[in-house]
């Protein structure tokens, strides 16, 4: 029988111990600012006495600093100290992981900083760590800060420019769309030195805002919700333009609005995200009370539909932002999905572990019908111009007071659908290359929901895909605008990530566009404590967990490194948990096999 210490290494959380290699500096990282001061970190004599080998963290407090703590971290035989938190949801990056090459990875979203400067590297973060420089003296060690700095654990990026008059010949980026995608290609341009003109067209009707805590949390203020104020923008002079785009002139470079106006460009981002589907069945093109769920709008529309709740919701669609709605307002109502897969999340996630979320889930009274068709929808007997009932296709009759659907999105392209010059996809997306640049057409980009990139990943092969994640939208943006500002650069190479609030919190990574055919799965989804890993063939192509961070994050940088482990390896570990009387997954730190990330 093996040693239960081999057993998970890569089924439990891991501590990546390789040395860290010193990436040169980023032209934006800032340093200690003028008014810092010293502090002294708490019980820590000397630096010989901190225990951080070469590429290990420990999180430390701060003395004379209300919960302060920082993060030190041994960076190329070098000890600094980095924000403790992650700037996307607060994480404690002490439990993350830091790889060979010094990147320090969020265990919840997946979010990438360099250990070394504290720049962001990916998604979904947008505000980098701050840096303190660390000196022993007296017996002491002490870090020199801002208290400020240590508390909020972030540092906003050089994002101010000023641009000269606009000029016939001056470069202007124009983004078309104003979600994730456009975010990340503006900061993306303003952090990498773009100085050129920059205008967003967005018919959103509010800034960029924090999209996954709609359907998660049904949040109705763009305000709270929004990642960046209008200062921001205005401090890094870009233009936001509150229209719609009607048409685009490839041609001669310019966009039309809706409003008569025309933007002319040097380089242009198409970014205008998704539209959700609607069913074209009996009843629900002319019912009220019947949403789908995109937008802060769709938001507040099915919140004063709830009003004083205690109302029959009936959510059409057991994809993921129908699981999340229905956790999301099941609370004082009564909440029904209908779905016709065999269990909630099937495609992605296989029976296996979607009857295992359902049986969870049901847990806080959600009822489900899988394998039901819809008929019609029938008007409310006390409001005919209101839903009233759900049919479905073998008699069954669900009364409802309000319906969501959750039945996928379409590209958000029809504004270029009669376009001369560029022909869309089958399903209306775009096809790009790796950079995210329209096939065929020069300075023209594609990112988020509405691109189809060639897919490096695991099984991916470079064939095309179109992944449609909150992260990989931000990420496609800051990989244009890597692009536009250094069209040499090395193709970018990041893994899909996306998380659902599904009861508890579920953690993905990788992609199935390309199919899989069996999963190595690890613990319970009916106790929302698992790893499933989705292979095909060999190759594990996607990975998905709960309760077992940072499983995920870990998986997906082994993906990144083309170093996952096989099916049969996987498949090995398993089954010697087992022998080994493992009960529930792994808890803490476990060391991963010397030189796997060599």
């Amino acid at each position: 029988m093996p040693p239960r210490s081999t057993v998970l290494r890569i089924l439990a959380p891991i501590r990546l111990t390789q040395p860290v290699q010193s990436p040169p500096a980023r032209r934006f990282s800032q340093s200690i600012r003028a008014m810092a001061s010293e502090y002294k970190l708490k019980d820590i004599k000397d630096i010989s006495s901190l225990s951080v080998a070469p590429g290990a963290k420990r999180e430390v407090e701060v003395e004379g600093i209300a919960d302060g703590k920082v993060l030190l971290v041994n960076a190329a035989g070098k000890v600094q100290a980095l924000g403790a938190k992650c700037t996307h949801y607060g994480a404690p990056l002490a439990k993350g992981i830091l790889t060979p090459s010094g990147r320090l990875i969020c265990p919840w979203h997946g979010a990438c900083f360099n250990a070394k400067t504290g720049d962001v590297e990916d998604a979904p973060a947008l505000d980098a760590l701050p840096v303190f420089q660390v000196a022993e003296r007296d017996g002491a060690v002490y870090i020199t800060c801002e208290e400020s700095a240590v508390k909020s654990s972030r540092r906003k990026p050089n994002f101010q420019c000023s641009v000269a008059a606009a000029g016939a010949d001056q470069d202007r980026v124009v983004v078309v769309g104003g979600g994730s995608g456009a975010l990340g290609v503006v900061e993306g341009l303003r952090e990498k030195g773009y100085t050129g003109a920059v205008t967003i067209i967005s018919n959103e009707g509010y800034l960029p805002i924090d999209q996954p805590k709609l359907s998660k949390a049904l949040l109705t203020d763009p305000a709270k919700l929004a990642w960046r104020d209008k200062s921001w923008f205005e401090s890094g002079s870009v233009d936001w333009v509150d229209g719609e785009v009607t048409a685009v002139d490839f041609s001669e470079q310019f966009v039309s609005t809706k409003a008569g106006g025309k933007v002319a460009y040097t380089k242009l981002v198409l970014a205008t995200g998704g539209t959700a589907r609607t069913l074209p069945l009996q009843g629900f093109k002319v019912l009220s009370n019947i949403f789908t769920l995109r937008s802060v709008h769709d938001a507040k529309a099915i919140v004063e539909a709830i009003g004083d709740k205690g109302k029959k919701i009936v959510v059409i669609g057991s994809s993921f932002i129908g699981m999340e709605v229905a956790n999301a307002t099941c609370k004082d109502n009564s909440v029904t999905v209908v779905d016709m897969s065999k269990t909630p999340l099937e495609r992605v996630l296989g029976e296996r572990v979607g009857a295992g979320i359902q049986k969870s889930v049901e847990a806080k009274g959600i009822k489900f019908y899988n394998g039901a068709g819809i008929d019609k929808a029938e008007p409310s007997a006390a409001d005919p111009s209101k839903v009233g009932a759900v049919c479905l296709k073998d008699g069954t009759r669900l009364e409802a007071d309000l319906v969501i659907l959750g039945v996928g999105v379409t590209p958000a392209t029809e504004f270029l659908r009669d376009n001369k010059i560029l022909r869309l996809e089958q399903d209306g997306s775009i096809a790009t290359d790796e950079n995210f640049q329209v096939a065929g057409l020069k300075d023209v980009y594609a990112i988020g929901d509405i691109a189809t990139y060639p897919y490096h990943g695991p099984g991916g092969d470079g064939k095309p895909a179109r992944i449609e994640h909150w992260n990989v939208a931000q990420n496609s943006g800051r990989a244009a605008a890597a692009h536009i500002v250094n069209p040499s650069a090395a193709d970018p190479h990041f893994i899909p990530i996306f998380w659902s609030a599904l009861g508890a919190q579920m953690r993905y990574c990788g992609n199935t566009a390309n199919g899989w055919d069996d999963v190595v799965l690890h613990g319970d989804p009916a106790e929302a404590k698992f790893m499933a890993y989705y292979t095909k063939g060999e190759t594990v192509v996607a990975m998905a967990s709960m309760g077992s961070d940072p499983a995920m994050v870990q998986s997906a940088e082994l993906m990144r490194l083309g170093k996952m482990f096989n099916k049969s390896k996987l498949q090995e570990l398993v089954s010697q948990a087992k022998m080994c009387g493992e009960s529930q997954l792994r808890q803490g730190v476990d060391v991963m096999d010397a030189g796997l990330l060599s």
